[in-house]
């Protein structure tokens, strides 16, 4: 779940906020931290109690439900998949100079790759916790070398002197929004970790997951804020490049490289996996094809892009559409939270679910605000 938030949208959405709100940044990481937690907290619990995927459980809700969601989800991931295709791209372009078309088949391939591989499951996995672990040992490189103002940083993670509703939309539905919270969740069911006698074991996994997440979103923030404190200014096209490059010059350049490719190509495995996982139990066919489905899906995304092709404003956009879409699939998930017939004899903490109330209330509260703020431009 952590590898799937971290895609190149969430670099390039975390570098341009620093930009636009400087050290105020930080106070939109904590309360999206706090909101991720309560959402995936929820979501996770109910899900893996169940034993079912979350759109059987919405359907059983209100009829219907879960085939929307589904929609939702499968349009949202696909969308988000041109991005995680076209930044796999980027990073293979940067590290050998081959052109982004050439670096993003080769992408294509090596996660078709993974999926052929009959221990797909857990092959998938072990990379993406490798390359996770690598993408924040050398962010970390990168903070050290722009070096920025640590303390105006903590100072404005609580007293900020700028807020954007918008920059909050965008953070939240990029790392639980959408499918990236699900990929978690179903990645329990398939592993047969269902049952109130795994609680323990998913409130750790949820909230690892959000920790891991928020941690490389911390450090590209203090990257991305040394290098503007520095008085430079990040690169409109490729504003996550930027932040290597001015705090490294080449060798930050190269390791961007790096970073963009795994961050890319792990958020391609989890959106491809997460997406068809949310179609797979509407017919037998589907689930008897789920590897074949996820490559085509692979395939189709990266098809979308070479012939369409440039992404980048789409990247922060979809983010916003993740957000918009976690107040569905929360408000689906604490609804079945006390229906007996999806989760037997589990009781449901009640403050997690007036937390997680509030989450879809704020949640919806922003996604209106946006599309208010989209139709005044």
């Amino acid at each position: 779940m952590a590898t799937s938030a971290i895609g190149p949208g969430f670099l390039t959405q975390t570098a341009v906020f620093t930009q636009q709100l400087g050290a105020s940044f930080g106070f939109v990481i904590l309360i999206s931290v706090i909101l991720d937690i309560v959402a995936q907290l929820n979501i996770w619990r109910i899900i893996t109690v169940a034993g079912q995927p979350a759109q059987d459980i919405a359907n059983k809700v209100f009829p219907g439900l879960g085939y929307f969601l589904s929609f939702l989800v499968f349009l949202g991931g696909l969308a988000f998949n041109i991005g995680n295709i076209a930044g796999a791209g980027l990073g293979l372009n940067v590290l050998f100079g081959i052109s982004i078309a050439q670096g993003c088949i080769i992408s294509a391939i090596i996660a078709v790759g993974i999926f052929v591989y009959k221990e797909a499951g857990v092959a998938m996995d072990w990379i993406t916790k490798v390359l996770g672990f690598l993408m924040i040992i050398l962010t970390c490189y990168i903070v050290y070398k722009s070096n920025p103002p640590y303390a105006q940083a903590a100072i404005q993670t609580f007293i900020p002197q700028e807020l954007s509703f918008a920059a909050i939309l965008t953070i939240v539905g990029g790392t639980v929004g959408g499918y990236i919270t699900f990929a978690g969740a179903h990645r329990l069911l398939a592993a047969g970790i269902t049952g109130e006698k795994h609680i323990k074991e998913v409130n750790r996994g949820a909230t690892m997951a959000i920790g891991i997440a928020s941690l490389m979103r911390v450090l590209l923030f203090l990257a991305a804020l040394g290098v503007v404190y520095a008085g430079s200014t990040l690169d409109p096209a490729n504003p996550a490049a930027s932040v290597f490059q001015l705090a490294s010059g080449e060798l930050g350049y190269k390791l961007f490289g790096l970073v963009m490719w795994a961050a890319a190509i792990t958020s391609v495995i989890g959106s491809a996996y997460t997406s068809v996982s949310f179609v797979n139990s509407f017919h037998p066919k589907i689930l008897a094809n789920q590897r074949t489905i996820i490559i085509v899906f692979i395939l189709i995304s990266t098809a979308i892009f070479l012939f369409i092709g440039q992404p980048v404003k789409t990247l922060v956009f979809v983010g916003a559409l993740n957000g918009m879409i976690l107040p569905v699939s929360l408000g689906a998930m604490l609804l079945a939270a006390y229906k007996t017939s999806i989760i037997k004899t589990y009781k449901h903490p009640i403050w997690l679910t007036v937390l997680g109330y509030l989450v879809v209330v704020f949640m919806a509260f922003l996604g209106g605000q946006t599309i208010f703020e989209l139709l005044q431009t």
